[in-house]
Formats: structure tokens, C-alpha cells, sequence
């Protein structure tokens, strides 16, 4: 296993994620996160010229996506 790998994954330390992590967590395309990315649906900052997302915002997408896909939610 290539530790960088590992680290990308598992380490709840990193401040920041690349968007490819991000996507990786969230077990969805490259494409699609960053397609959330630009319609703000998923937070990140800018960091030089570099796109990264905090890991907090991974969790804030996944419960947003949970409240409004949730039976019933449509309804209200």
C-alpha cells in the first residue's frame, strides 16, 4: 500500500484535502466533486492557486445530502 494513499484516506489531521481526496471520501467521481466544488455545494478555499477542501465540509455536504434526500423531505 503506497503510504500517501494511506495518509489521504485515513489521516483525520490534514487540514486541507485535494479534491480528489474529498471525492475519494465521499465515494464519487473526480468530476462530479468538482462539480459540486463550483456550484458551492461543497465547500473549499483557495490556497495560493491550489483548490482544497476542509474536511468538515465532507462531513456538512453528507448531512445536507442526507436532510434533503431523506422520504418525505420533498413534501415539505
Amino acid at each position: 500500500m503506497d503510504t500517501r494513499d494511506f495518509d489521504s484516506h485515513q489521516d483525520p489531521t490534514l487540514a486541507l484535502l485535494t479534491v480528489e481526496e474529498a471525492a475519494r471520501r465521499l465515494r464519487i467521481g473526480r468530476t462530479l466533486c468538482f462539480r459540486l466544488v463550483g456550484s458551492g455545494e461543497l465547500e473549499s478555499v483557495v490556497v495560493g492557486r491550489l483548490r482544497r477542501v476542509p474536511p468538515a465540509a465532507v462531513h456538512d455536504y453528507v448531512t445536507r445530502f442526507r436532510a434533503t434526500n431523506r422520504p418525505g423531505a420533498m413534501a415539505r
